[in-house]
């Protein structure tokens, strides 16, 4: 009858369909609840965000660069070299707070790629840009051509898997900020600059071991105590550019610190020790 042939079916539907479904329900485990601390995942993500600020920072330096931001009376270079330390602050710090939270287990999130992507806008992205936007050449051949070095030799550094080891950085470390730094104050003339600029490219791309000056152990607080004064004599120029001179020799006298980066990466590096 039309009546059993339905029961049948319905049977059929029940043994092959609902009841494996039925099953599966049954043999769900309870979700795990996270027993991880709130207020450490928390701190964990805010890490995350602080290095985020790299990037609002550099976005409103490249704002400056094209006069679509207020500077509030600095000039033009001057504000953008600011935002560039401050960049550079938040990049020098970010490291610190993740290895006191404990980022990779309370937030996991690839936030080394986030860095490494802040890290190539301020160290290389905004130094090309700024290059033919302050005309540090004032030719645009030649300061198109030094930001097409920055970003070629930069690209390659930057997606390098050996551009780094534990203690040393691996070729020339994209301190293109730097570079453009001492180009735009010292203001050589155009050849010169180009030079300084190709040298730097074309050490991206040779394996040579320079310093990392927080986790090379040797030298490790000469190099960090020199590069404090370092940094204090290159600001000194920002905070009174009305006095030339003054900048000019404070200028001249960060140029040791230079020489001694250079002079010590190549002597650990020669000696094995980096």
């Amino acid at each position: 009858s039309t009546q059993s042939t339905w029961g049948h079916l319905l049977s059929v539907y029940f043994f092959f369909v609902m009841a494996p479904k039925s099953k599966e329900r049954r043999d769900v485990k309870p979700r795990k609840i996270d027993s991880r601390p709130l207020w450490r995942r928390a701190a964990a993500w805010c890490v995350h965000l602080y290095t985020a600020l790299g990037l609002p920072i550099d976005y409103y330096a490249a704002l400056v660069l094209f006069g679509q931001a207020p500077t509030y009376g600095l000039s033009i270079f001057d504000a953008f070299v600011w935002l560039n330390i401050l960049a550079v602050f938040v990049d020098a710090t970010d490291g610190t707070m993740a290895r006191a939270i404990n980022v990779s287990v309370y937030a996991p999130f690839n936030g080394a790629e986030l860095d490494n992507i802040v890290d190539f806008l301020t160290f290389s992205f905004l130094p090309a840009l700024a290059v033919p936007a302050l005309k540090v050449c004032n030719d645009f051949v030649y300061d198109y051509s030094i930001a097409v070095m920055i970003l070629i030799s930069s690209g390659y550094q930057f997606c390098q898997t050996s551009a780094k080891t534990s203690e040393s950085f691996v070729g020339f470390p994209s301190y293109w900020n730097i570079l453009f730094y001492y180009v735009y104050l010292f203001k050589p003339t155009k050849d010169i600059a180009f030079l300084c600029f190709a040298i730097c490219a074309i050490l991206s791309f040779i394996p040579v071991h320079f310093i990392y000056p927080t986790k090379t152990r040797p030298l490790r607080w000469v190099t960090i105590v020199s590069s404090l004064v370092w940094a204090a004599l290159l600001v000194i120029p920002l905070l009174y550019p009305n006095d030339q001179q003054l900048g000019h020799n404070c200028l001249l006298a960060s140029l040791g610190f230079v020489v001694y980066y250079v002079v010590a990466s190549l002597y650990l590096w020669l000696t094995g020790k980096i």
